[in-house]
């Protein structure tokens, strides 16, 4: 039975109907067709017909021990689990009588004989599932007078917070954490009464998901420490978004109040992240309120002094007409959206310059095509593919919710991964074969065992981190990936292009598609800077150089700035993001902008303005427009084009050779926002190997 759920789980419930025999059950007194192999609570649901529940989860294993779901069966004798009973033909359910009620009014009274009055001070009120089913199918009395256990909390890091005592042990943060998150840090110790859900030795929560626990735990046992007594549900303001953190895009929503962000919890997106966020997402929302630029500002003496906006944009344009065209570089950052990226692009080929870039610290991909710079297998696709080669990547820390699809998929499908790149628990099973480039020209030669294995996929992927693209393994590592190609036809067919490039800033493929990338002139060392949300410390600056530098944060950006323009967090505006592989997604304004901040587009079409080389576009519709014009695939926003066109395989061959080294030197602290949140520090100080990438 188990391995039918996992394979139901994996596809979604309903498309799974078509690769099953169907058969026929009636719900009360309704006749029904459901495919062969699912449980009673699953066809019971697709008959439209509500079951409670506290430990079942769709996504997870079947524990069966809440006895919630119970449901009478014809010629049972007892109350039936319907997440544990399988549907057979001819099944006859009932969920309304008297038997199903009473049954359930039982469990309520011994899941609430041991709970804490706690709903008045319990972050989970307004959302505890057991506050909504013991209201529903709960009774009015109870005949338990004993006093009630208690049981000490767990500190299991900065970012869960537990009250042990509200626990009903419905092992959901167990099966998820060892199930999805691939950990095993958490599980269940003595019995009965005795029974205590914790890590076993005292020790923080060792993974990138675990704030997906909070939003499983069905009561209050499991909340998040960062929110904690901040604000009652029914006080926020609930916007629907997307994340910006890296380059997944997961759906979002976040929850203000007033003119503060205060949580951020994932919103269902079965394509991109299922249901799960990844914590650096989730909790680095501290950090929108802290470091934040609120007002222009022009360095004088060393110092910067806050101005009007007309008198630092005045500024800006004084400098930049004072310095050639080949003198002028624009770069775009991590966090940029793609009204911003085409409004600088538009306004600086408008004053003659061509040095664009959107490169910080790895070196540039080609953009001639799309194939060249996408995730182009999707994200969903991973779900298709047979085996994996991962190279300079880490995909647990670069992109956790990626990596949870390819645990997914090792574990219920069998993928076979292989990763060529420094050792590094990715949380599943995989070949290490080393972090020297020159193993991938054993691959292509076909002496490496691992050829044999790329040989008989039907569906192989390649999957190049950032890692493989830095400057000194760039060209080998590129140079090798054709070589694949050549040798293994199956890595690009009509259907099929298992070439993908792991991104992680939302900002960097948008930048692609709308070709902020270097211009055919060879530049010359620029004179004038123009840093749109750039914030790493690699990026190369003359020392003479002008610097503008407009964006959200006093981050590395601002402090070698000559001018600061403050502009929107992603929070605070409409824009369109790029993911990584290739799906143009909207966010939407949940709070409003800080002090005299601005739009990023707005900033830009007034500073073209005074240049005397006015953008035509005067609304966000219209710049919208411009973005469709650019590049169709913004004109599907939350879809995703299929990359059929691929680029050419060059015809050279090139050695590979090089040491992969980690991208990603703190997990926790990759861009302006994340470096500004308390709660993102607490976690560099406090979780194992936060550093160094797991390496």
């Amino acid at each position: 039975m188990q391995g039918a759920f996992s394979k139901i789980n994996a596809r979604s419930f309903h498309a799974s109907s078509a690769r099953f025999n169907e058969i026929r059950i009636s719900v009360n007194g309704e006749d029904v067709t459901v495919p062969a192999g699912v449980t009673v609570l699953q066809a019971v649901e697709q008959a439209g017909v509500h079951v409670p529940r506290f430990c079942y989860h769709d996504r997870l294993s079947i524990a069966g021990n809440c006895r919630m779901c119970l449901v009478e069966v014809e010629k049972s004798p007892k109350p039936v689990a319907s997440c544990a009973m399988p549907a057979v033909p001819g099944m006859k359910v009932f969920t309304d009588t008297t038997l199903v009620k009473k049954a359930r009014e039982g469990v309520m009274e011994f899941l609430l004989a041991n709970h804490p009055l706690d709903c008045p001070i319990c972050d989970q009120g307004g959302e505890c599932d057991l506050q909504d089913q013991s209201m529903e199918f709960g009774g009015d009395t109870s005949r338990f007078k004993e006093i009630k256990r208690t049981v000490e909390d767990k500190n299991i890091g900065p970012l869960v917070k537990t009250i042990m005592t509200r626990c009903i042990h419905c092992t959901r943060c167990i099966r998820f954490t060892t199930e999805v998150a691939g950990v095993t840090d958490m599980g269940a110790t003595g019995r009965g009464n005795s029974m205590e859900i914790g890590t076993y030795v005292s020790k923080v929560l060792d993974t990138e998901l675990s704030g997906n626990v909070i939003d499983l735990c069905p009561v209050g046992a499991l909340t998040s420490k960062p929110f904690a007594f901040k604000a009652r549900t029914w006080e926020l303001e609930m916007t629907e978004s997307v994340d910006c953190l890296d380059a997944v895009g997961a759906s979002i929503r976040i929850d203000s109040r007033g003119t503060e962000v205060l949580r951020v919890v994932p919103r269902l997106h079965e394509e991109v992240n299922e249901e799960w966020l990844a914590d650096r997402s989730r909790f680095s929302y501290d950090g929108l309120k802290r470091q934040r630029l609120d007002t222009p500002m022009i360095k004088k003496d060393g110092q910067f002094e806050a101005v009007t906006w007309k008198e630092a944009l005045l500024h800006v344009v004084d400098k930049l007409q004072s310095v050639r065209a080949s003198e002028i570089m624009g770069v775009s950052g991590d966090l940029v959206d793609a009204e911003a990226i085409i409004s600088l692009k538009d306004f600086l080929n408008r004053v003659g310059c061509t040095n664009l870039t959107n490169v910080q610290v790895e070196a540039p991909l080609e953009s001639d095509f799309r194939s060249q710079y996408l995730f182009n297998s999707t994200i969903f696709g991973v779900e298709d593919a047979d085996a994996l080669l991962m190279v300079g990547s880490n995909p647990r820390m670069e992109a956790p919710l990626v990596n949870a699809r390819i645990r997914k998929c090792v574990v219920h499908y069998g993928l076979d991964v292989a990763s060529v790149g420094p050792a590094c628990d990715l949380t599943y099973d995989k070949h290490e074969l080393g972090a020297d480039v020159s193993v991938l020209n054993k691959i292509i030669d076909g002496s490496h065992p691992y050829a044999a294995t790329l040989a008989k996929a039907e569906r192989p992927m390649i999957m190049i981190g950032m890692g493989g693209l830095a400057p000194q393994v760039r060209e080998s590592v590129q140079g090798a990936v054709d070589s694949l190609l050549k040798k293994y036809p199956a890595l690009q067919t009509e259907d099929w292009n298992g070439v993908n490039y792991l991104h992680t800033a939302s900002g960097r493929v948008a930048a692609h598609e709308l070709g902020f990338v270097p211009g055919v002139a060879e530049p010359v060392a620029p004179k004038f800077v123009y840093l749109l949300q750039a914030d790493s410390p690699h990026i190369a600056i003359p020392d003479d150089a002008f610097v503008v530098y407009q964006g959200s944060h006093g981050d590395f950006g601002a402090t070698c700035a000559d001018v600061i323009l403050p502009g929107a967090a992603y929070t605070e505006k409409v824009g369109t993001y790029v993911n990584m592989e290739g799906r143009a997604q909207r966010t939407q304004a949940a709070a409003n902008t800080v002090g005299s901040a601005k739009q990023d587009w707005a900033i830009i079409r007034a500073l073209s303005e005074l240049a005397g080389v006015t953008l035509p576009y005067d609304s966000l519709d219209q710049v919208q427009a411009r973005l469709e014009d650019v590049a169709p695939s913004f004109g599907k926003i939350g879809g995703v084009e299929s990359t059929t066109i691929h680029a050419p395989i060059q015809e050279k061959s090139i050695s590979a050779k090089g040491t992969l080294s980690p991208y990603f030197t703190n997990h926790w602290m990759t861009n302006p926002i994340s470096r500004s949140s308390v709660v993102m520090a607490k976690c560099t100080d406090q979780m194992p190997n936060a550093t160094n990438s797991y390496c």
